[in-house]
């Protein structure tokens, strides 16, 4: 609802903007042009994202995401202790990170709610350390492979979608270290 009165908020001020200015006619061309780039935009990047989601449902169905989970267990286990007693929590950290990995955080969302959901069933009302640790690496996602990005980059005619990796490797190694450092120093506070 507030992100809605905020949307509402700008349009009107655009809007008002113009009308102030006498430019309205520019306002109302910008409207139009925005909203065709706007569709353009997202038929670009739903094949990559059908595709890598595709994937990651053979991934989940040939049982290669349980072992992905074992793989990534220990480190699981050392990120979320109190979480990691629970098989089908520690499973769904692992689908969520896997998908985080792909660069796939559309993919990703519904694993991480499954597993906060069953984090939040043990402690109701409070975040836990696990909830805050597992929203850190949620936002600040290691990516592997950037696809929304590339499908991005890739439907606005770049001729090499994917030379942006080394970049968004380091980014992304950089805001999750720094993102669990500020968790694990946070913990000690609260």
């Amino acid at each position: 609802m507030t992100m809605s009165l905020i949307w509402l908020f700008i349009v009107l001020s655009a809007f008002l903007a113009g009308l102030i200015n006498g430019s309205m006619p520019a306002v109302a061309e910008a409207a139009m042009t925005g909203a065709g780039s706007a569709v353009q935009l997202c038929l670009g990047i739903a094949g990559p994202i059908c595709l890598w989601s595709g994937i990651l449902e053979v991934l989940k169905a040939s049982g290669a995401l349980d072992m992905l989970a074992k793989l990534l267990g220990p480190i699981n286990r050392l990120l979320f202790p109190a979480a990691s007693l629970d098989r089908e929590t520690l499973q769904a950290i692992s689908a969520n990170m896997s998908a985080n990995l792909l660069g796939l955080g559309n993919a990703a969302t519904p694993a991480g709610i499954k597993a906060v959901e069953r984090m939040a069933s043990k402690s109701p009302g409070i975040a836990s350390n696990d909830m805050c640790t597992l929203i850190v690496l949620n936002t600040a996602s290691i990516q592997l492979i950037p696809v929304t990005v590339a499908g991005i980059r890739a439907s606005l005619g770049a001729s090499a979608p994917f030379d942006i990796l080394p970049a968004v490797l380091l980014t992304s190694l950089v805001s999750v270290s720094s993102g669990l450092l500020a968790a694990k120093i946070m913990r000690h506070f609260w």
